[in-house]
């Protein structure tokens, strides 16, 4: 092992990890940041949110998000680029487009109802919508760990290099 690699440690359950605060100073690669490079951005969230919503048609994204309409669109193409949402084609004369989730879009909905609950909880005095799942009851999203059922915090959670 080199100077530069991180040092190996004891984490949680006595499994080994590695400790990212005594890794080297240099910018980190990291999926975090390359979702922020798609999403990290306040228009492309609100527009996802409203495409959540069943807001399909830009003039109401742009309408409910208030955001003008050259950002949107901008917003949209990069969304789209990125593959988290699509276009389909709703009129010929003249071209209209909607905008619908991918799989990659899908599949963000924990992370925004995460952002939104921590919203509800932190940045409002008065949450604007409860959002009840199917029994009826209001939505609490948890992280558990799929394979032992344990909630996943920041002191359970440990990072190893990668495995090519």
């Amino acid at each position: 092992m080199t100077e530069s690699e991180p040092q190996p440690f004891a984490g949680p359950g006595g499994r080994p990890g590695i400790s990212l605060a005594e890794v080297p100073l240099g910018v980190r690669p990291c999926s975090l940041a390359a979702a922020l490079d798609v999403l990290g951005e306040r228009w492309s969230l609100l527009a996802l949110r409203e495409i959540g919503y069943g807001v399909h048609r830009f003039a109401r994204i742009a309408g409910y998000t208030g955001a003008s309409r050259d950002i949107l669109a901008d917003r949209l193409r990069k969304l789209e680029a990125a593959g988290v949402i699509e276009r389909r084609r709703y009129n010929d004369h003249p071209p209209r487009d909607e905008y619908h989730f991918t799989e990659a879009g899908r599949e963000l909905f924990p992370a925004i109802l995460a952002l939104s609950q921590w919203g509800d909880k932190w940045a409002v005095d008065t949450p604007f919508l409860t959002r009840r799942h199917s029994c009826g009851q209001p939505v609490q999203v948890d992280h558990v760990c799929h394979h032992c059922g344990q909630p996943v915090t920041h002191d359970t959670v440990h990072a190893e290099p990668a495995r090519a």
